[in-house]
């Protein structure tokens, strides 16, 4: 495959069925439809962290968060472990990138060359709050009375929409510029936006593009009787993303989280514009993706957190030159293979030290068509969460194992929407061990329980305890600020 250029996109909480290529009934992404047409989409595609901070540590690195030991939203990527963006250097190649990293600090040697508007986890310090899982901290009842950020949407700008015009701009005008015309190597540049991450706060004419009144209702909504899994409602309880929905404010939740949708859509299509015009189209491959996805409503979730496809199912995408056009792959992928995308894009050869790492090139699989025995794995040790949760993807079942808590099974196929699971159904003992088995050949849950545990019990300590964390209110922001723009 002759290098290219590679345009490397990324939204933030997008569901991947959120879609109109997804086949999402109402949601409008004519850019993002329009892209996958152009080349291949990935069906089966999932974050390795459905958080934004670890998932980020495993984008840069290839690696899984049990590896690195990057685990919260207290532990954000430092260059501590080198990554795409390292090897890039090495080869000469520019990199750079626009927007949100959710990386530690400037300071750190992060692999890029240039940083535009860069946002990093606040004071370069985090959520140290979300590292008090060891015991879990008490539960405030007052909490039951605040009304999530599900219950606030609205009109208007947020610091995210303006922050992600100003990253769109920004993007136009490199594209437009001479590093990325006059150059004789190949470059990257890492497009990351904010959008559709909540606030549910949308700017027109995009909070008027879908009418509360057309919305569905939430799936296997608690309030309708539906039972969450009690590793779940943990983090349900303790994260009350949900609370104060009524009816009308889920369907005006769900209305507002489309608007998003196609608000960072249409920002994805001036930036592709500003590449056709540029002239680079024929002579760059595009990759879009996600952190992680979003509950959007279903089990009475917002936010992501949990294992189930809305929260671990990722869009992901790839175009240009050498890719197949108008496919779709059904291959498990995951956030891991973008480095070996990456480097495969840009023309640099393999070396020694990327052999253990578990992706692979995104081109190379797409070239070789479906192939749905291939595993894809994620796991949680973040905010809200009792113990460890695990996810392993593997034809068409999924399962999902909880330290110290019942195990779950879908068979996707069967049950797409994940209404139905078999982890307790004797005739289905053989494939949870199977399933068992397979997960284990990648960690140790335990063990990883364990290491995520100890290693945030010390993050504790260092930022003066326990005590102090919960009186001050450490890291208890809703979400990290944008930078000014």
């Amino acid at each position: 495959m002759k290098p290219t250029n590679l345009l490397f996109i990324m939204a933030d909480e997008h569901n991947r069925a959120m879609m109109s290529c997804s086949g999402h009934p109402l949601v409008k992404t004519p850019n993002l439809d329009a892209l996958a047409a152009r080349g291949t989409r990935f069906t089966n595609a999932y974050t390795n962290c459905p958080i934004c901070v670890p998932a980020r540590a495993s984008i840069a690195t290839g690696r899984y968060n049990h590896d690195i030991r990057y685990w919260d939203n207290a532990t954000a990527y430092d260059g501590r472990v080198k990554g795409w963006g390292h090897r890039l250097q090495d080869a000469g190649v520019t990199v750079e990138s626009i927007g949100k990293l959710h990386y530690r600090r400037d300071e750190d040697p992060l692999g890029l060359d240039v940083r535009q508007v860069p946002m990093y986890i606040k004071d370069g310090v985090g959520s140290i709050s979300a590292a008090l899982r060891d015991p879990m901290p008490p539960f405030d009842p007052a909490s039951k009375e605040k009304p999530g950020f599900a219950a606030k949407a609205c009109e208007g700008e947020s610091n995210y929409t303006k922050y992600d015009l100003k990253v769109a701009d920004l993007a136009c005008d490199w594209l437009a510029g001479d590093v990325a015309t006059e150059g004789e190597k190949p470059w990257c540049l890492y497009v990351s936006f904010l959008s559709p991450h909540y606030p549910l706060t949308v700017p027109e004419p995009f909070f008027s593009m879908y009418d509360p009144a057309d919305m569905p209702d939430p799936k296997l909504d608690p309030e309708g009787g539906y039972q969450r899994h009690p590793w779940v409602d943990v983090v349900a309880l303790r994260q009350p993303h949900a609370n104060g929905l009524t009816p009308e404010k889920s369907r005006a939740a769900m209305a507002a989280y489309l608007g998003l949708c196609s608000f960072i859509d249409h920002q994805i299509g001036r930036v592709l514009d500003a590449l056709e015009a540029a002239g680079l189209t024929d002579n760059t491959r595009i990759v879009y993706t996600s952190d992680h996805g979003e509950n959007a409503g279903a089990r009475g979730l917002w936010g992501k957190s949990v294992m189930y496809e809305e929260s671990t199912g990722i869009p992901m995408m790839v175009s240009g030159p050498d890719v197949p056009v108008g496919e779709v792959c059904d291959t498990p992928v995951s956030l891991v293979d973008l480095y070996p995308t990456i480097t495969h894009a840009t023309g640099i050869a393999p070396i020694d030290a990327e052999a253990d790492l578990p992706g692979r090139s995104l081109f190379e699989i797409a070239a070789q068509g479906s192939d749905p025995e291939r595993i894809a794995f994620s796991q949680y040790h973040a905010s809200a969460s009792p113990t460890g949760g695990f996810m392993l993807r593997k034809g068409k079942y999924k399962f999902n194992y909880y330290v110290d808590y019942p195990a779950e099974l879908f068979d996707l196929e069967a049950d797409p929407e994940e209404e139905n699971d078999v982890g307790a159904d004797p005739a289905y003992a053989d494939i949870c061990k199977e399933y068992e088995v397979l997960l284990r050949q990648i960690v140790d849950p335990e063990v990883a329980d364990r290491q995520a545990k100890d290693d945030q019990n010390a993050i504790v300590e260092f930022h003066g305890g326990r005590e102090k964390i919960l009186n001050d209110k450490m890291g208890t922001q809703a979400y990290t600020p944008a930078p000014e723009v």
